[in-house]
């Protein structure tokens, strides 16, 4: 992948972007950084507040007021703010939109059901997806993390050559598929549960602070035996 090229994929509500291109030290760029930070990782202070915004504001008007519409109309004003706030900035299009997809999709799914915890369901099914893509990447011998990081380095299949690679990429991954499945055992019960308050406090314990540590440990992992390589 060149350096001009950027990718935005939006991950679930309550996350930080996770971007190829643009700035590499941000989203799963800073894998293929010689350094890590994870407040650059999540988009810097900024990107930490737009990810955490919405659903904190959804949860704490809905807890006060028990009004679901109250709770969607405050949610989605944030992350309109936000997008406006980043097109006004000269951000992209496509990534100042990226960030309110999960929003609003979220908002449109809770709205049309009438169930507050419904505003979380495009989480726990992304969650459950990536876990998924996970579990069968390692099964086929083509760990995730290992293709991103292929891509990243714009070599897709080098890293399977080298066993100290294949090993980390896939402990990586096992790293993430670990990630997402603690994240649905334990908000699956409080979303069947409709504990939109205990629901909606797990999302954003579980979500930033556990995606910068993944991260770190993933960079870790992958880093170790390419420094070991360039050594040799």
């Amino acid at each position: 992948m060149a350096a001009s090229d950027e990718v935005e994929v939006t991950p679930p509500n309550n996350e930080p972007s996770l971007a190829l291109g643009g700035d590499p030290k941000r989203g799963v760029g800073a894998l293929a950084s010689d350094d890590f930070s994870a407040l650059t990782a999540v988009g810097g202070v900024r990107g930490l507040v737009e990810s955490v915004s919405p659903g904190l504001v959804f949860v704490i008007i809905y807890l006060v007021s028990y009004n679901l519409t109250h709770a969607l109309i405050g949610s989605l004003g944030i992350a309109v703010i936000a997008t406006i706030a980043r097109l006004a900035s000269g951000t992209s299009l496509q990534q100042a939109v990226a960030g309110f997809g999960g929003v609003a999709i979220g908002a449109i799914w809770a709205w049309r059901t009438g169930e507050a915890q419904d505003y979380f369901a495009f989480g726990l099914w992304t969650n459950a997806a990536y876990l998924a893509a996970c579990l069968i990447s390692i099964i086929v011998r083509w760990p995730l993390v290992g293709v991103i990081i292929g891509v990243l380095t714009g070599k897709p299949s080098e890293w399977r050559a080298d066993p100290a690679q294949r090993r980390a990429a896939i402990w990586a991954t096992w790293v993430w598929t670990a990630l997402f499945g603690a994240r649905l055992a334990v908000q699956v019960p409080l979303y069947l549960g409709a504990s939109v308050g205990w629901l909606g406090s797990m999302r954003l314990l579980m979500g930033v602070p556990l995606w910068a540590v993944a991260l770190w440990i993933t960079w870790l992992l992958v880093r170790s035996p390419a420094r070991i390589e360039e050594e040799k």
